[in-house]
């Protein structure tokens, strides 16, 4: 078996090594500020004050997950936002799946029309203060549909899906099941949604993610704080929280205080993302084969 191996050519190998190069740099650069932020946030706030963490922990502690979970807008938010991500999620996949399957199928009645009238909100869109005043005339303003509602469904994802389901889902199947009586909600629900878990996962993946991470949607629609996803106290304390050194008169206070301030950072970030490292695992092995599939043909 080995001599009859295909021996790669220099250019080959070259190229090869190039690419493995590039990558590994890719992943350093990537890899180096994940690990730093992880490391300071499980540091003292006087050794990230003076720069001393990089790669490891310096003075262990957990000063900095203590404030973030002792703060109550803190905590809010993040239940605020993980209501947000299972909720929307959860209607931004059943929307899309009841209009991606439809346009799928070759029987469906003007489905190109409704293709090209889709597509077209992919490239113009009517602006923020139209939006704004669709949402204020649908009484949504300052509630939690506000955040959901507005972005019920991606035309993107939609149209990945829709592939899928030619690719995956034959007619003829469709066909056999209407001859044995099976209407169409339970041809969805029992043989299309089994059939559908590498889409699904995608879906779930992609739509949860940017639940988790909107909050252009909080500052514009809301205004009660107790509605406020975690992201905007992220971004109040990462932007707009700082310490005035006029108002501190003890220069070893002020110390302490932007100490805590930059821990405080690391330690809501890594909070932060959790949530979607845990998920990420459960849905990797669906990842490529549904995008792939999804976006062979249109």
């Amino acid at each position: 078996m080995k001599g009859n191996a295909i021996r790669e050519s220099a250019a080959d190998r070259l190229f090869l090594t190039l690419v493995y190069a590039m990558l590994t740099l890719v992943l350093f650069v990537i890899l180096v500020p994940l690990v730093h932020i992880v490391s300071a946030s499980f540091s003292s706030p006087e050794a990230v004050t003076s720069g001393r963490v990089w790669l490891w922990p310096v003075e262990f502690s957990l000063e900095g997950y203590k404030a973030v979970f002792r703060n109550s807008n803190i905590l809010t938010g993040y239940a605020n936002s993980l209501y947000y991500a299972v909720v929307g999620t959860f209607v931004n996949v059943a929307m899309t799946v009841m209009i991606a399957y439809p346009l799928s199928r070759k029987t469906f009645y003007g489905r190109h029309a409704i293709m090209i009238a889709l597509a077209f909100t992919m490239f113009f869109d009517g602006g923020l203060i139209p939006n704004y005043m669709v949402v204020k005339w649908l009484g949504l303003l300052d509630t939690r549909w506000a955040m959901i509602i507005p972005g019920a469904f991606a035309v993107f994802q939609v149209i990945v899906a829709r592939t899928f389901f030619q690719t995956t889902i034959p007619d003829e199947l469709a066909e056999a099941a209407e001859m044995d009586g099976c209407s169409d909600m339970t041809f969805i629900r029992k043989v299309v949604l089994p059939l559908s878990k590498p889409i699904l996962a995608v879906m779930t993946l992609m739509y949860a993610v940017g639940h988790w991470n909107a909050y252009f949607g909080a500052l514009i629609y809301l205004k009660n704080a107790d509605l406020f996803p975690l992201q905007i106290f992220l971004r109040n304390i990462l932007i707009l929280n700082s310490v005035d050194p006029t108002m501190v008169a003890n220069v070893n206070d002020l110390l302490v205080q932007q100490g805590l301030k930059d821990l405080l950072k690391y330690s809501l970030i890594v909070v932060a993302s959790a949530p979607v490292l845990l998920i990420y695992p459960f849905v990797q092995k669906h990842f490529v084969k549904g995008v792939m599939i999804g976006s062979l043909k249109g």
